[in-house]
């Protein structure tokens, strides 16, 4: 028995998601929540490099974040498949919150351990590895599918909106209140997600009765399932190119900011607000002048180009003000790469897969921010920010080119419906 129907879905109007209730104010929560993460996310290598000076420090402390999600995805995508994700959700955020609140006690009460941090940071990174693949599932089930598109383009936004805020609020705290109230409104913003989540209700309520088979049984089927698709294949691996050579800038930022543009926590907050700030601007055009006709090949073959031609630019900008500008076009082509693959594979994943299928992109993904903010703090130890950032860069347009090369079997893989059918305990779930 295959799944519904493939055929591409009606668009339901750049702003069709938020016809429904469940997922505006899921959007709300996630917007206020994501803003806080920013300033904790932005505020621990802040810390880590004012304390240490190393960039080889910020690098483990962004491995210890999303090395864990390598791990922890598949036990993720198994629990949001086979629970009730809005549930899962509640106690995933609650205990982010929990560590949360243990960083902003441990900075506020004069307990500046690099090693203390890095080891809440882990668990943060555990618990969010749990957290993810149910995150990404639940916007499925907030809308119908016509709204999907929609859906994961603003979850994108809101997540885009809090890079561009977040940032620019911990660097006015930073520079004003100190590090202990950036870590401090970071707890508090995961209170706020936890009462969203309390009033959501799903567009379509799923059947979650007994589990189909058991964990290794399940994860065998979904990992067939992707094998056959090729388009799912290709791109959850431009999502791990794409961690690799594009998100360590999210993190030397800093290196920048210090090392480059000689600048303060003011300026580094305006630094990474632009990365944030042209993601806005990205989510919005995208949104309101998207085609009927979506060519998810052509897109991706154009923004990896750009993001690779962006982060060139912003790596020989001589000044904060036109390393801002660069910013803006590397977090523009950064959201339009990521979201272009994230919605290819959403599309193409079944419901009752898409749990295992999302934790499998978010676990390749997580491992490869691990290895690129790794490697950018090695090659920024031995040849500079500058020069690290040119080779993320050519590294990019390689990829690019390469993959553009192949024929047939390139980017037009990506405009395919090649949707295998289900697994037969998967299809009967459906009945």
């Amino acid at each position: 028995m295959t799944h519904a129907t493939s055929s591409t879905p009606k668009r339901g109007g750049p702003l069709g998601a938020f016809r429904h209730r469940g997922y505006s104010i899921f959007w709300v929560g996630a917007l206020i929540s994501s803003t806080g993460t920013w300033l904790g996310s932005l505020t621990v290598p802040y810390v880590l490099y004012q304390h240490t000076g190393s960039a080889i420090w910020v690098g483990l402390a962004a491995a210890a974040q999303f090395g864990p999600a390598f791990v922890l995805a598949p036990l993720g995508g198994f629990l949001a498949d086979n629970h009730d994700r809005r549930l899962l959700l509640l106690w995933t955020q609650t205990g982010l919150g929990v560590i949360a609140l243990w960083m902003w006690l441990q900075w506020a009460s004069g307990w500046h351990d690099p090693l203390i941090l890095i080891g809440a940071v882990t668990l943060f990174g555990v618990l969010n590895g749990i957290n993810n693949p149910a995150w990404q599932s639940l916007v499925n089930d907030l809308v119908p599918r016509e709204d999907l598109m929609s859906a994961v383009t603003f979850n994108s936004l809101q997540f885009n909106i809090a890079r561009a805020v977040g940032p620019a609020i911990a660097g006015l705290l930073l520079a004003s209140l100190g590090a202990e109230w950036a870590f401090f409104f970071n707890a508090v913003s995961f209170a706020v997600v936890v009462v969203a989540l309390l009033f959501v209700r799903q567009y379509r309520p799923r059947a979650v009765g007994p589990s189909a088979g058991r964990f290794l049984g399940q994860w065998r089927d979904a990992l067939r399932y992707m094998a056959r698709s090729r388009a799912i294949m290709l791109a959850i691996g431009l999502c791990c190119l794409v961690g690799i050579f594009g998100n360590p800038i999210f993190t030397l930022t800093v290196v920048f900011a210090k090392d480059v543009f000689n600048t303060g926590p003011i300026g580094l907050g305006l630094l990474t607000a632009g990365l944030g700030a042209g993601a806005v601007l990205y989510a919005v055009a995208g949104t309101l002048f998207a085609r009927r006709k979506q060519e998810f090949g052509r897109q991706v073959a154009l923004v990896m180009v750009a993001l690779g031609v962006a982060l060139i630019v912003l790596s020989v900008m001589p000044t904060l003000a036109l390393g801002i500008i660069a910013a803006v076009g590397v977090g523009a082509a950064f959201l339009a790469a990521f979201a272009t693959l994230n919605t290819v594979i959403q599309l193409r994943a079944p419901d009752p897969l898409r749990g295992r299928v999302l934790a499998a992109r978010h676990m390749v993904f997580s491992a490869s921010i691990a290895f690129g903010v790794l490697l950018g703090g090695i090659l920024t130890e031995l040849c500079g920010v500058q020069l690290a950032t040119i080779l993320f860069g050519g590294a990019l347009l390689v990829v690019a080119a390469a993959i553009r090369m192949l024929p047939g079997r390139g980017f037009p893989l990506l405009d395919s419906d090649d949707r295998p059918d289900l697994p037969p305990a998967e299809s009967d779930s459906l009945n």
